[in-house]
């Protein structure tokens, strides 16, 4: 399974980054376009965009993941931290945020 790219396999274009950036939870404290939480509470940083190898490190989901037929409209798409979406794969829809 290849992770944060779109249903043909390419990169999101930057446009479509930020806004589903835009989507994840402001942190009260932070700057919204530096820090923002995943759908678990996992912080993110926009830096860390595909950095698996960050804590925190974030990429695009796919909700309805794309080997179920989700596609790419914004609707579809959340922020999510790395290690959330690893744990998410294609289980919809009984996924939970990992403990």
């Amino acid at each position: 399974m290849r992770y944060n790219t779109t249903t043909t396999n390419g990169a999101f274009d930057q446009a479509t980054l930020r806004a589903v950036w835009n989507k994840g939870q402001v942190v009260p404290g932070y700057s919204p376009e530096v820090i923002r939480k995943d759908v678990c509470g996992k912080l993110m940083s926009w830096a860390d965009y595909g950095k698996t190898s960050s804590n925190l490190g974030w990429e695009v989901d796919h909700i309805k993941p794309k080997a179920k037929g989700g596609g790419d409209e914004l609707s579809n798409l959340q922020p999510l931290h790395w290690t959330n979406n690893r744990s998410k794969g294609d289980n919809y829809p009984n996924w939970s945020c990992a403990a």
